[in-house]
């Protein structure tokens, strides 16, 4: 069974994400902040993070750009979920190494298909 990781500070969308992806068979691990999301990375290896981008202590930018500097992140599938939709950070979040950009408001069974698809796509050996 495959673990995300959801790193998020909104607790009504940390559950919501949570249940959807439980519900589809996936393992979720929750964090509050970005220095949580980045302990619970190390300590658990997921196999996809979620990732916002507006969140206390350490935004989601710094968080990215954190574990895409630790060679056990490289390759791991990270999706920036934010309602910061400009064109200038969207392409921000590709160039520090995001694997998606998922926009808030987002449709629920969308994003479960996008998780899905980035697993497949980046299953570990």
């Amino acid at each position: 069974m495959a673990t995300v990781l959801v790193i998020e500070d909104e607790e009504g969308s940390a559950q919501l994400i949570r249940f959807k992806l439980k519900s589809s068979g996936l393992e979720v691990i929750i964090a509050e902040d970005g220095k949580a999301g980045v302990d619970e990375a190390r300590k658990n290896k997921p196999d996809l993070i979620v990732l916002d981008v507006m969140m206390p202590v350490m935004n989601g930018l710094d968080v990215l750009a954190q574990l895409r500097a630790d060679p056990e992140f490289k390759s791991t599938p990270i999706i920036l979920l934010t309602a910061q939709s400009t064109e200038k950070e969207m392409i921000r979040g590709f160039e520090l190494g995001a694997a998606d950009y998922i926009t808030k408001p987002f449709n629920t069974n969308v994003f479960v298909a996008r998780v899905k698809a980035l697993l497949s796509r980046y299953q570990k050996s």
